[in-house]
């Protein structure tokens, strides 16, 4: 007499398609613990069954995998459902996240250089802008020194992954995008990935990278967006002017970078921190290295 299947197995098929159709390819143990919870009753499954069972039934019928995410510190234990890119499990490191900088460059298709590393923005919490005025000589101390990175590195599979505090935006201009793999990555949208790697070109391979981005995004770009965003942004030193040396760089149509010109130009700029052999642009007040 064949054995009587256990609920958990009744309701396989049902498990299975909302997994499936589900938005969320990659979980932690606290959200399948949710999932399990919110859907105990349509797929009719008594109290009795843990979360532990539940991710032991997933795991056994090969359709869940247990993955880590390793830091020099901690070991993160992710769960992944069917085909998942790295970019995926990557934001997953922390609630809200989303890719930046280079990394958002690549899954717009401004570069045809797959990224080594994949860069991962969680904002920090709101901080009131500092009250004093912007100078001269405060401007080139910031930007005789190297650009700061950040030390907050994980590693998934070859996959180097550098978490970025990012400044409180409210996920300002984060779109949807389709990975290769199916699934929908939570990126900065073309302005806002233009404007971030213009603030920090270290995280898109530099300002050469940067340059090569802004030609390839050329007939994408609003430059009403572009500028909405910067203000939004709201930054203390004027990136406007670096913002728009770009564009020109680029071949942008000259109404479209004068919006940036438009701002006013108080201060001479660096494009860059730390540039030793420079230039410098009159039109745009701008210091950039020699060759570009």
């Amino acid at each position: 007499m064949p054995r009587k299947p256990s609920k958990i197995e009744a309701a396989a098929q049902r498990i299975f398609q909302a997994l499936d159709t589900a938005p969320r390819r990659v979980y932690t143990y606290t959200q399948l613990a949710s999932l399990l919870e919110s859907s105990r009753t349509d797929w009719n499954l008594p109290d009795y069954i843990s979360t532990s069972n539940f991710v032991k039934f997933l795991t056994e019928r090969r359709r869940l995998a247990q993955v880590e995410i390793a830091s020099a510190s901690q070991v993160l234990t992710r769960y992944t459902w069917g085909e998942v890119s790295d970019f995926a499990v990557a934001i997953s490191i922390r609630p809200s996240a989303y890719l930046s900088h280079g990394t958002a460059v690549f899954l717009h298709g401004l570069t045809e250089q797959v990224p080594r590393t994949i860069y991962v923005n969680k904002e920090q919490s709101r901080k009131f802008r500092p009250d004093l005025p912007l100078t001269q000589q405060s401007l080139q101390l910031a930007f005789s020194r190297p650009q700061r990175k950040s030390k907050y590195s994980f590693t998934f599979r070859q996959s180097p992954i550098v978490l970025l505090s990012g400044k409180h935006t409210g996920r300002l201009e984060v779109v949807p995008v389709p990975a290769t793999t199916g699934e929908m990555l939570d990126v900065t949208g073309v302005e806002r990935t233009l404007i971030d790697i213009t603030v920090r070109p270290a995280y898109a391979g530099g300002v050469y990278q940067v340059l090569e981005a802004y030609r390839s995004a050329k007939d994408r770009v609003s430059a009403n967006v572009l500028v909405a965003t910067l203000k939004k942004l709201d930054y203390v030193y004027p990136y406007h002017q670096a913002i728009g040396f770009y564009m020109q760089r680029a071949g942008y149509e000259q109404s479209r970078y004068e919006r940036l010109h438009d701002l006013g130009l108080s201060f001479d700029f660096y494009l860059a921190h730390d540039i030793r052999d420079r230039e410098f642009d009159p039109y745009w007040r701008l210091y950039f290295p020699k060759g570009l």
